[in-house]
């Protein structure tokens, strides 16, 4: 594509979870970050696409990671989020309910403009590399994108890079049920592709890491608490305490429509685990009862492989309460389609926000922009 990518050590990369509207609780951390490190640099317009080396995020987390990637203030990526996100959940007409729950012209016509129609995924003017986390629909496998020019799949005539980067957006983002798939022409064939939450891509922070320091990668980057920095952003945790539940109880349709929103939050879960396992975590909720954080070199390696912050809460009455938003309720910040409680959902992010410091940035602010 004519552009090399080149950018100082340490490492900075950013990672943002899935969620539907509930990236508006991602964006409210992402402020809060953005703000921190203006004020750690003293750059008033700093902009964390020229702080993080690598952004990556799976769905709405993809629309996210695409702005920041194009050097958006986390401002603009919110006003984005507030100004359409009733034209993107447009309901489908009567005929396409057995397709979709969503028009999927609303959400093609905001992200077509708001990205451009012929931007690519290796257009120069990404300020730092960019994964999408997508499901090829067509082979039944996961399908990490990313700018990386390094990348085996970026070389040459008809490579990834070449690829609208609207249009890989879109195929992140479209959840099963809510939108249809996207059809996009890879290397002149021609593939499904559907929302990468559904994968083991929903928390991509581990893809994430592994795809900048993997040598198959292309990237190759240095490990190490001092050489890497890995932040990942959730957009609430959702868990469903039934106490009286019995056998009984289930049937069919419970497991057809539970089956895959457990699976979804299991490996968002089990993503983080590893995370805090691999590397050094600096902050993070509580993994369960058992295991606490891991915050503080409670992981597995002698060595680990990078610093790790994770920001995200459940969204069950006690987890509100500890954060200050009790009357907060739970249903109405579940809703990946629930437009109209984003009101709520960007007081609980904001809520989530105020656990952001300083020092959990500390040995990589100093490090010089690429």
């Amino acid at each position: 594509m004519g552009w090399t990518y080149v950018c100082p050590v340490p490492h900075k990369l950013l990672s943002i979870d899935g969620g539907g509207v509930r990236g508006v609780v991602a964006l409210e951390v992402l402020a809060r970050i953005e703000q921190v490190l203006r004020d750690e640099t003293g750059d008033p317009e700093l902009v964390l696409g020229d702080w993080f080396d690598y952004v990556g995020g799976t769905s709405t987390g993809a629309i996210i990671a695409g702005g920041v990637a194009l050097g958006l203030p986390v401002s603009r990526i919110q006003r984005l989020y507030r100004d359409n996100m009733r034209s993107i959940f447009t309901r489908a007409g009567i005929l396409d309910l057995v397709r979709a729950r969503y028009d999927e012209q609303g959400i093609e016509s905001v992200l077509r403009r708001e990205f451009g129609e012929d931007r690519t995924l290796g257009s120069p003017d990404l300020r730092c590399l960019l994964m999408l986390g997508l499901r090829n629909t067509s082979t039944g496998s996961p399908w990490p994108v990313s700018s990386n020019p390094g990348g085996r799949y970026n070389q040459g005539a008809g490579s990834n890079l070449e690829l609208p980067l609207w249009q890989l957006v879109r195929a992140s983002s479209a959840a099963p049920t809510f939108f249809v798939p996207e059809e996009v022409v890879v290397g002149g064939r021609t593939f499904v592709f559907s929302d990468g939450a559904v994968t083991t891509l929903n928390n991509p922070a581990l893809q994430l890491a592994l795809m900048a320091t993997l040598p198959a990668y292309g990237l190759g980057w240095p490990t190490g608490r001092d050489e890497l920095l890995l932040v990942s952003v959730g957009t609430g945790t959702s868990e469903r305490l039934q106490t009286d539940l019995r056998a009984d109880d289930l049937n069919l349709l419970d497991y057809a429509t539970q089956v895959p929103e457990a699976l979804i939050h299991s490996a968002a879960v089990q993503n983080d685990y590893l995370c805090r396992v691999l590397g050094e975590c600096r902050a993070g909720p509580p993994l369960d009862n058992e295991l606490g954080d891991l915050v503080g070199g409670a992981g597995l390696l002698a060595e680990p492989l990078f610093s790790y912050v994770r920001y995200d809460a459940e969204t069950h009455p006690a987890s509100l309460e500890q954060l200050g938003v009790g009357h907060l309720s739970t249903e109405s910040l579940d809703r990946i389609d629930g437009v109209e409680f984003i009101e709520d959902m960007c007081e609980f992010g904001r809520a989530l926000a105020t656990l952001v410091g300083p020092a959990h940035l500390a040995g990589f602010v100093a490090a010089d922009t690429h």
